[in-house]
């Protein structure tokens, strides 16, 4: 396979970084943002592409064999963790931290923390769930183990295991097949 864009970072580069853990075969392109890395831990054979954004003011913990596509963005604060073999196409937002928008606080990051209200917690996407293109995934939710998320989606609310969801809000569609 030829990665004729593609400009990782080399195996040397990668092992100067101060990742909390960092496996074997790790692919990360040039162009990926990556904040407080000392919070990022990342098994092997894993690949995060072009155009990614990782803040880890919280820890972000990524597993083996895992492949988070282009243009993803991860606001870590509450934790988040992908485990093994999970996939999150291009354009996934995970967000364990959102401001309050209802009004009765402030919003943003430059207000200080007694002036506003945040939504913390942890997002985890559980082995083999793939989630697609321009789907956001809110504070708290639990993604279960093979569980398919459908592009443009907004994940609210936890999601059963080996199932698949669509929608604004998603809901659950069906059963996915578990014959890996």
């Amino acid at each position: 396979m030829t990665n004729y864009n593609a400009h990782f970072l080399s195996d040397e580069e990668l092992r100067r970084m101060p990742f909390k853990a960092l496996g074997t075969d790790v692919l990360i392109d040039r162009n990926v943002s990556l904040v407080n890395i000392e919070n990022i831990s990342i098994g092997s054979n894993t690949r995060i592409d072009a155009y990614s954004t990782l803040i880890a003011t919280g820890r972000i913990a990524i597993g083996s064999h895992v492949h988070i596509s282009a243009f993803t963005y991860f606001a870590g604060r509450g934790g988040i963790e992908l485990y093994d073999f999970s996939n999150l196409s291009s354009g996934v937002r995970l967000y364990s931290v959102s401001d309050d928008f209802s009004g009765r606080t402030l919003t943003n990051p430059t207000i200080p923390e007694q002036f506003k209200s945040l939504d913390l917690g942890p997002v985890t996407i559980g082995r083999h769930a793939v989630i697609g293109t321009g789907t956001v995934v809110l504070p708290g939710v639990k993604i279960g183990e093979g569980c398919a998320i459908g592009s443009l989606c907004l994940v609210k609310q936890s999601t059963e295991p080996w199932s698949m969801y669509a929608g604004i809000p998603a809901r659950r569609i069906k059963e996915r097949s578990q014959a890996l």
